[in-house]
């Protein structure tokens, strides 16, 4: 066992991608029983707001179907164990939801959420919050159980594995943190005149380096401030480097 999750870790670890990352992630975790996760991840929070989840990192293989009303629809918003775990860090049973539930805890959005994941066949699972350095950001996992397992069940599993399910999903949350992941991609140039102002050059200094005029590198600015839905140059170079879309090495 060790030497399997030894050798789980260093491919992870070695992952190029975030496609890679979480196609070896996704699988490791169905093995312990959680066929359906979502991660996500934003460097935009605040106190009313998570930021548009265009700019998060969101992994899942959950149905299209379930992502489009709990995160199009907006009812992330309102889920419990979302509401956990931005106040807390670490793992949670969602036998704490259970708990809440029959208190009579939780507000009518709350539990339109909780009748939505039922339906969904959502119900029995564990919550991982990872710790953060930055008010504006937060991380977390929902690991869904697979059909037929009841809360005790996994309960149970947790009990036997959950020191290595931590480990395995606080160094996958790491690693993503490292690779380029956007929605909103930038093309070549469009990388490289950001580039050269994150290195303080000037326009006519980047004209000169790329061999191109004035004009165009303000073109190549201006269309890399719309592909990251920003206002300012300085805002793109901020958000392409949050995103790893700066200074990577092509393959």
């Amino acid at each position: 066992m060790r030497d399997t999750l030894i050798k789980h870790l260093n491919a992870v670890t070695h992952a190029k991608s975030a496609e890679e990352l979480w196609a070896l992630h996704s699988a490791k975790m169905a093995a312990y029983g959680f066929d359906r996760i979502i991660y996500a991840f934003t460097r935009y929070r605040t106190s009313s707001s998570l930021g548009d989840p265009q700019d998060w990192v969101l992994l899942t293989n959950q149905s299209a179907d379930y992502m489009k009303s709990f995160v199009g629809q907006g009812m992330y918003f309102h889920a419990p164990m979302l509401g956990w775990a931005l106040e807390n860090d670490g793992a949670c049973s969602w036998s704490w939801m259970h708990e809440m539930l029959a208190q009579d805890h939780f507000t009518p959005s709350e539990l339109k959420v909780v009748e939505f994941n039922r339906k969904m066949g959502v119900t029995a699972g564990y919550t991982i919050s990872f710790s953060s350095i930055s008010t504006r950001t937060k991380g977390a996992i929902a690991l869904t159980a697979k059909a037929g397992l009841s809360q005790a069940d996994v309960d149970t599993i947790w009990a036997k594995h959950g020191d290595e399910i931590m480990v395995i999903n606080n160094v996958a949350h790491l690693k993503v943190l490292t690779l380029p992941y956007a929605t909103r991609t930038l093309t070549k140039r469009q990388r490289e005149v950001l580039e050269c102002v994150g290195d303080g050059k000037t326009t006519q200094d980047t004209a000169f380096l790329l061999g191109l005029t004035a004009a165009t590198v303000e073109k190549h600015l201006r269309l890399a401030r719309e592909a990251l839905d920003v206002d300012t140059t300085a805002q793109a170079v901020l958000k392409a480097a949050f995103q790893n879309q700066m200074f990577v090495l092509d393959s």
